[in-house]
């Protein structure tokens, strides 16, 4: 140290050494054990700056990263690969702070109305009406309920288009309706070319209850039997069924029960369905010699963008409702919302062309096949997070 930068009564600045080993410091972390310097006894509001950084990384790099996020497809996997990686937030954290924000505001954007199933009347009475369809005994009564039932999950559909994952749950009930609907005419048609009464089950119309093997299921008299299970799997899965089927009353009086549950399954759904995307990317794009995890980058990125963007789209949509009796800023909020969806299926073209720098066709036909399959995904994650939700409702 110089004479003119020498603390005035002449002695040196002690050297700062580990409290643990004893070496002297070259920084906020002991390069010999690794330990800190910074522990828990200090101000508490140092300590909670700190676990916002380290969950969320929520300091400069996310207003740096949202902003090529949502409007430069390709742009951060592409830095990413780079090595220009310190500058942003981790894809990791980014996908699962975007993910929990925007399904946490998808469960808060809308509400299931008791009273619009139809009508005028509770969606618990239209649910007990579906579940009629195997009691009634001419095949005009079940195509009359099937298709009352029908119709009111398309309406529901158009109600909560904005929010993904929801539409695909409508699509599995819709498809349950249909099935069930089948079952019962072929087993009126059976009857009554055998001559035979139509079979009616014994139970209160009023009781809920789901179907296996094409009967209602009971944990004694017809319980889920998998061939290939153990007893104790089976038992576990009866189990499950007990359950869900005493949830089903409950959805019926408040359908925002099975909403909300299931909502807060999609991030980790989303979560285990992002390896095999990655995966998905890999066999695509084989002979470009990509190591597995820069696929996975990809998937997360993807993914992070899509989540933003279904953020944007929530809060546009409440910010014109907010607004509904100012036109001027209402209309112009809408056409924002409508831009931003519209941008979403552009956006994931760009970005995999950008990314993997092939020629239009190409990208096209991939673009066409790797969504296709990761539909079929997603319908299958979104068909098993539904008996999830039913389940732990």
């Amino acid at each position: 140290m110089s004479p003119e930068t020498a603390p005035p009564n002449g002695t040196a600045t002690p050297e700062r050494r580990c409290q643990n080993c004893g070496v002297p410091l070259l920084g906020e972390h002991c390069y010999a054990c690794g330990q800190p310097t910074k522990g828990l006894v200090r101000h508490f509001t140092s300590i909670i700056g700190d676990f916002m950084d380290s969950v969320f990384e929520l300091d400069s790099r996310i207003l740096r990263t949202l902003g090529p996020l949502l409007f430069k497809p390709g742009y951060l996997s592409l830095e990413y690969f780079a090595g220009r990686r310190v500058r942003y937030v981790s894809p990791v954290r980014l996908f699962v702070f975007l993910s929990l924000f925007a399904f946490f505001a998808a469960q808060l954007s809308f509400k299931i109305e008791k009273g619009s199933a139809g009508e005028g009347e509770p969606a618990a009475s239209q649910a007990s009406k579906v579940g009629e369809i195997g009691r009634v005994t001419t095949v005009a009564e079940v195509e009359a309920l099937r298709d009352q039932a029908v119709a009111e999950l398309q309406r529901a559909r158009k109600e909560t288009a904005d929010v993904p994952g929801v539409g695909i749950g409508l699509d599995v009930a819709e498809k349950g309706i249909v099935n069930e609907a089948e079952r019962r005419i072929a087993e009126i048609e059976r009857a009554q070319a055998a001559g035979e009464p139509v079979p009616v089950p014994e139970r209160r119309s009023d009781e809920p209850s789901m179907s296996f093997n094409g009967e209602p299921w009971h944990p004694e008299k017809n319980p889920i039997k998998i061939g290939f299970l153990p007893d104790a799997a089976n038992a576990k899965l009866n189990e499950q069924a007990g359950r869900a089927q005493g949830n089903i009353k409950r959805i019926q009086e408040d359908p925002n029960l099975l909403k909300d549950a299931f909502l807060s399954t999609v991030p980790t759904t989303l979560f285990v369905l992002l390896p095999l995307f990655a995966l998905l990317l890999k066999v695509a794009y084989l002979f470009k010699k990509r190591l597995y995890m820069e696929h996975l980058i990809v998937a997360l990125h993807s993914h992070s963008f899509l989540c933003g963007a279904l953020l944007a789209v929530l809060l546009l949509d409440a910010a014109a409702g907010w607004t509904e009796a100012l036109p001027w800023l209402s209309n112009p909020l809408g056409w924002l919302e409508i831009a931003l969806i519209t941008w979403m299926p552009l956006y994931l073209l760009l970005m995999q062309k950008r990314v993997y720098r092939q020629g239009w066709f190409m990208t096209l036909l991939k673009y066409g096949v790797l969504g296709t399959c990761y539909l079929v995904l997603v319908s299958f994650g979104a068909g098993i997070s539904l008996l999830v939700s039913l389940v732990n409702v």
